[in-house]
């Protein structure tokens, strides 16, 4: 069993506090493939700023038989476009962001590509933006299912969106915040569109 290490949920775009956790244990971090699906949590939403303030993208997911889902099979609902919507969301919010077009042809394609699970639509966006963030780490993952983990700190509860988030941020330039001050712990693509190849040094 990993020392000092993380137990981290699968999220949608994860909030900034997912990739402060990664960089305080990496590379000991275990990613959760056997949790039941939590409903109104960051695995099938993230928070992005929008002119009106906290704007949250969620991604439709196919609505389960009452036996719990396993988070690996939940799959995603393409009933309506979301994905349009969600990509009209992020261009209105960040096209004025000094990144946006430096990164704008990598995530459009999650926006153009039908994806079956969120699972692996999660974890491909999860590796890009790793790279992006150079902070390499090879994925691992749980075998099963266990409410406690002794010698791992577990995440899997406590980054929330219903939760004020534990870690400290210094603000960075956000593009509306003229408006509504800083707004912390958003999704990492608005520290990525805002501060670019500088967001790892952020973090």
């Amino acid at each position: 069993m990993m020392e000092n290490g993380a137990l981290l949920p699968m999220f949608y775009l994860p909030p900034v506090s997912y990739f402060t956790a990664i960089n305080q244990h990496k590379p000991h971090v275990l990613v959760e493939k056997h949790e039941h699906f939590p409903k109104q949590t960051y695995r099938n939403r993230a928070n992005i700023y929008s002119p009106d303030g906290v704007l949250t993208l969620v991604v439709p997911v196919v609505k389960g038989s009452k036996v719990h889902t396993p988070i690996k099979d939940v799959k995603i609902s393409n009933d309506f476009a979301w994905q349009r919507l969600h990509w009209m969301g992020l261009q209105t919010c960040y096209r004025r962001s000094a990144y946006f077009e430096f990164y704008e042809d990598d995530f459009a394609r999650f926006y153009e590509q039908r994806f079956t699970t969120l699972f692996d639509y999660n974890e491909e966006l999860l590796t890009m933006v790793l790279k992006f963030l150079k902070m390499p780490l090879p994925l691992q993952y749980t075998d099963e299912y266990h409410r406690d983990y002794l010698k791992l700190t577990d995440y899997r509860n406590t980054i929330h969106p219903k939760k004020d988030s534990s870690v400290e941020q210094k603000p960075y330039f956000q593009v509306f915040e003229e408006r509504k001050g800083f707004l912390k712990d958003l999704s990492i693509i608005d520290l990525l569109f805002n501060q670019g190849p500088q967001a790892v040094n952020y973090l």
